[in-house]
């Protein structure tokens, strides 16, 4: 199939590959040109805008930043909505359900389908064809893309109510988040009382605390200090006041989340948001006053 993506930064150039390894015909478009380049060194087209993406395939995929470039990339002047040939939008960002639907509605009155599909499992799932995919659209623009997005990960349907994925990526990430800052805290404390951080991994992991942070972020990015999971602080900041508005909006206390919320901005006002998000826990080790490292 001929298809376009747009946004190869370090989610979707992996997506992007796995498509074109699958035999499929891309054209993509990053505004940064080296990204293209190196895309179109690996066999695919390149193409110099949004607009002539959507005027040469029929079906898009982009993975992008924030909710601002998604709407820009999606219905300003020279974006999606201008295209000649698109006919389906896949967008695999986290922008919230409002900003979903609000896209949706502007393309379906151009006669574009929005596939509303963010994406859980970072670059390694990316890269690997392992993320957990989130698909709300109507059912027969599903079915004909599903082949497609097997290539990516595993396919959850969720339904066909606009801005449904959106919410199911907001519970995902909203635990992501509680589990890297409760870790952080935890393990800092049984650090400050003399506990060696790795056997504390090795003990959480066993019993009834283990959780994606204990298992993965900590033996991988905290533990030997790189703090390189490939994630930012910025990204995982703007997926909490994404959900802070959701909950809002729906009318659900989250008395944890607004914790959870205020120490990965202070994190953020601390590190930066081009941080990697595991720096969470450089925060609260600065806070407590001891490292968290293996010997």
């Amino acid at each position: 199939m001929d298809v376009g993506f747009i946004g190869l930064g370090n989610m979707g150039f992996p997506m992007a590959a796995r498509l074109l390894d699958a035999g499929h015909r891309v054209t993509a478009f990053d505004m940064r040109r080296d990204a293209v380049e190196r895309f179109v060194a690996r066999g695919a087209q390149g193409a110099g805008s949004v607009k002539e993406v959507a005027d040469s395939v029929e079906t898009i995929f982009t993975s992008l930043p924030t909710p601002a470039i998604v709407r820009a990339v999606a219905t300003g002047p020279d974006g999606v909505i201008a295209g000649s040939k698109v006919k389906r939008f896949v967008e695999m960002s986290t922008t919230g359900s409002k900003t979903a639907v609000e896209v949706g509605a502007a393309l379906r009155a151009r006669g574009i389908t929005m596939i509303d599909s963010p994406v859980s499992g970072g670059v390694a799932g990316a890269t690997k064809g392992t993320l957990a995919v989130m698909v709300s659209a109507p059912q027969a623009d599903f079915d004909l893309l599903k082949p497609l997005l097997d290539q990516i990960g595993k396919v959850f349907f969720v339904g066909e109510k606009p801005g449904l994925a959106q919410t199911m990526k907001l519970v995902n990430n909203y635990l992501s988040a509680t589990a890297l800052a409760a870790t952080s805290e935890a393990m800092a404390l049984g650090a400050k009382a003399g506990l060696d951080a790795s056997l504390m991994c090795d003990v959480i992991n066993t019993g009834s605390g283990r959780n994606s942070a204990s298992q993965d972020k900590f033996p991988r990015s905290i533990l030997p200090g790189t703090f390189d999971f490939g994630f930012s602080t910025g990204l995982m900041t703007k997926d909490l006041d994404l959900c802070a508005e959701e909950s809002e909006h729906l009318g659900v206390p989250m008395s944890v989340a607004e914790a959870v919320h205020a120490l990965w901005h202070k994190t953020l006002d601390r590190e930066g948001a081009d941080s990697d998000f595991t720096t969470i826990a450089r925060y609260v080790e600065d806070q407590a006053g001891v490292k968290i490292r293996a010997k």
